[in-house]
């Protein structure tokens, strides 16, 4: 049995490496649909186009089982994916400095408006009441 392990161990390595290309392009393929969905209407058309078109060549290569074809679509699909990320956060970034820097000056003229007085309480307590 051993020596039947040792014949096939080249081969099932082979087949647990297609295995293992075909989960991380099918991961991938999901993921990317996902985020396109969730943030397709984010991405500039400019950047979308290249990344619909590498989902493409991935679901292509992928249907085929083929490996090499696998690891050249996924390779393009996340250089692709990426330069869209920095521009999606980039966009962020400058959308956030702009509100917070507007948001702070309101909350400035805000408090300056309200007049702040001082007034005497007196706590009661349960005991007291009765």
């Amino acid at each position: 049995m051993r020596k039947e392990a040792e014949v096939n161990a080249d081969t099932d390595n082979a087949v647990r490496e297609k295995v293992h290309n075909l989960n991380q392009a099918d991961s991938l393929i999901f993921q990317t649909e996902k985020q396109l969905k969730e943030f397709g209407d984010k991405i500039p058309a400019d950047k979308k186009q290249p990344i619909d078109d590498a989902l493409a060549k991935l679901k292509t290569a992928h249907a085929a089982e083929d490996i090499a074809g696998i690891e050249s679509a996924m390779s393009e699909l996340n250089t692709v994916f990426s330069a869209a990320s920095e521009d999606m956060y980039k966009a962020a970034q400058e959308a956030q400095t702009n509100g917070s820097s507007g948001g702070s000056q309101a909350g400035a003229g805000n408090a300056s408006d309200q007049e702040v007085t001082d007034v005497d309480f007196e706590e009661v307590k349960e005991e007291d009441k009765k």
